[in-house]
């Protein structure tokens, strides 16, 4: 049943990454189609905001990278003291 559990952890956390990854870069292409539609703002608007959407995401990205190696790294300590006496390796 573990197994289940942690096969399920991994699927939503795979589904957390691709959706923040996303978000920034739909967000930014939005608000520049936005603002050519209403308020008649050139194309050009499309290339910055790509490069903003991109780099949010990059960010999203590496936060993300950032706060699941803490997280891997307390699991290892935390199954290291665990170990008893009977328990070597």
């Amino acid at each position: 049943m573990k197994k289940w559990a942690n096969v399920f952890k991994n699927i939503s956390l795979l589904t957390q990454l691709g959706l923040s990854l996303a978000a920034p870069l739909l967000m930014c292409l939005g608000l520049c189609w936005w603002l050519t539609t209403s308020k008649g703002v050139g194309g050009w608007v499309f290339i910055p905001g790509l490069i903003l959407g991109l780099g949010s995401s990059a960010m999203v990205g590496y936060k993300f990278y950032v706060a699941e190696m803490k997280r891997t790294e307390k699991e290892i300590k935390e199954k290291k003291e665990k170990i008893s006496f009977n328990q070597h390796g």
